[in-house]
């Protein structure tokens, strides 16, 4: 463990903050619907995009943040340094933006009726890995703040490569839809 001292969640923490924040989205979200029914979806379809847009801003950042905190010696001022900025963008960036993009991307795909599509089945599957990978770097998160990361900067940069790829099959699904 280190020696900085431990900081109390607050009504000013950023977890409480990422939590206020997600439910004005969701209450922001329904109240559109309510008012502008005719044009719910496209607002929904905007949000989807944006919530993706952070979630993978985070998603490449954090093992970039990893591949510097490996080469940190252990319990350093870099190091604690590092692990504010991993809390603060899983909780603040990553996993609020990954709980907005699944339900309105489920959402979406209810009122798309694309349900029965075979390229939204490939993009769930990619969306769960990326999803597996969100929980993966999580739990190096909490290994990093507890000092017991075991794995090299090396893999992390080769892991820094994999939210890149999953994005580019995502993507490639969604637009041109090839089955």
């Amino acid at each position: 463990m280190s020696d900085a001292p431990s900081v109390p969640e607050t009504a000013g923490s950023p977890g409480r903050r990422a939590a206020i924040a997600l439910g004005v989205t969701v209450a922001l979200a329904a109240a559109l619907v309510l008012l502008f029914p005719a044009s719910a979806y496209l607002w929904m379809k905007s949000f989807h995009v944006i919530a993706i847009i952070a979630w993978m801003a985070a998603m490449l950042y954090l093992p970039r943040l990893f591949v510097y905190h490996a080469e940190a010696p252990a319990g350093s001022a870099q190091a604690e340094t590092f692990k504010v900025m991993e809390r603060r963008l899983l909780t603040i960036i990553a996993t609020p933006a990954m709980i907005i993009t699944w339900v309105l991307g489920l959402w979406l795909a209810t009122e798309g009726r694309f349900w029965a599509a075979p390229w939204l089945h490939a993009k769930i599957a990619l969306v769960l890995l990326l999803s597996g990978l969100h929980g993966y770097l999580s739990a190096a998160a909490r290994a990093f703040r507890e000092d017991r990361n075991t794995k090299p900067a090396r893999h992390w940069r080769i892991i820094n490569e994999v939210p890149a790829l999953l994005m580019i099959g995502i993507v490639i699904l969604v637009i041109v839809k090839p089955f």
